[in-house]
């Protein structure tokens, strides 16, 4: 799994197919989709005329999908998958994820109402992960993982015995560095994925209009200047640097190659040490829409 990628969430429709095929183009090799970003078709084309005009072979890329959360029932995980294969234009996926560990019925898009989830009772996590180890020996996913899984969700999946989780995609940044998370994960060689890691700077919202905001964060700008670079590119590069996987969304094309340049970013002991001792705790997507009063779940079923 290359350890930069390009991120399609909230790439809209019209702009994304143009921005894969940019990042192709500027040699980036690792995807990241999701059915849930209702872009697939879209990032599709994007492969699709990339390998059309020989920049690339299928071989030559990482792409990751993920199954949402009407679609945790055993029956539902590979018409989930052949679905989002169908989208891409794809045969196979490199790498497909539980996108979050919350359950809801099929058809469901976002649950509003308690009768629109399913509980971990009614469809255990255990019982989707034994799908996904299907669709791996089927062929129809190189490798299979989860995403936002805690400590306790991950123990779950490990007490069955099968595969392991390969990769747990989270929120992390120099704001939400997880180190507990990140060493449990290590400790089970998990590899990791960072998303969010510019601290979504186009989550601006009502809601959000008050977070911190980690691209103007005062030292991150400093060290940005020293290494004369956008201060979204010391982001990627400190978790390069922590050797997790990335990847920062972008549909601009200068922005596209800058985030890949990040890459050769060499940030020092003491540069990882200032970010590291940062001093702001902040969680940007922080669950509050899957634990409202007519959810069954809780926020401890998401975040430590």
């Amino acid at each position: 799994m290359p350890i930069l990628g390009l991120g399609t969430w909230k790439s809209k429709p019209g702009e994304v197919r143009q921005a894969v095929y940019w990042a192709i183009e500027a040699g980036y090799r690792h995807l990241d989709c999701a059915a849930i970003y209702q872009n697939e078709f879209e990032v599709g084309k994007g492969i699709s005329d990339a390998i059309g005009d020989g920049l690339v072979k299928r071989k030559d890329l990482f792409i990751t999908s993920k199954l949402w959360n009407d679609s945790h029932r055993h029956e539902d995980v590979r018409p989930a998958l052949e679905k989002s294969l169908n989208q891409l234009r794809l045969d196979y996926l490199d790498l497909y994820l539980i996108h979050w560990p919350i359950a809801f019925k099929p058809g469901i898009t976002f649950a509003q109402h308690r009768e629109e989830y399913y509980t971990y009772q009614d469809v255990p996590l255990t019982q989707t992960w034994e799908a996904m180890q299907e669709q791996k020996e089927a062929g129809l996913a190189n490798h299979i993982g989860v995403s936002n899984f805690n400590q306790a969700k991950l123990n779950e999946i490990l007490a069955l015995g099968g595969q392991k989780p390969e990769v747990n995609q989270i929120e992390l940044h120099p704001f939400l560095p997880q180190d507990k998370l990140v060493e449990f994960c290590r400790q089970n060689e998990i590899l990791l994925t960072a998303y969010s890691p510019l601290g979504s700077p186009d989550s601006r919202a009502e809601k959000h209009k008050n977070d911190p905001k980690l691209m103007e964060n005062s030292l991150i700008l400093e060290l940005a200047e020293k290494h004369g670079v956008g201060s979204g590119s010391i982001l990627i590069a400190w978790s390069i640097a922590r050797g997790i996987s990335v990847i920062p969304k972008s549909v601009s094309k200068e922005r596209i190659i800058s985030n890949l340049e990040a890459a050769k970013i060499e940030l020092t002991e003491e540069d990882m040490k200032r970010i590291n001792d940062i001093g702001i705790s902040h969680r940007y997507v922080d669950g509050s829409f899957f634990t409202g009063p007519q959810s069954p779940y809780k926020i401890s079923d998401l975040f430590e």
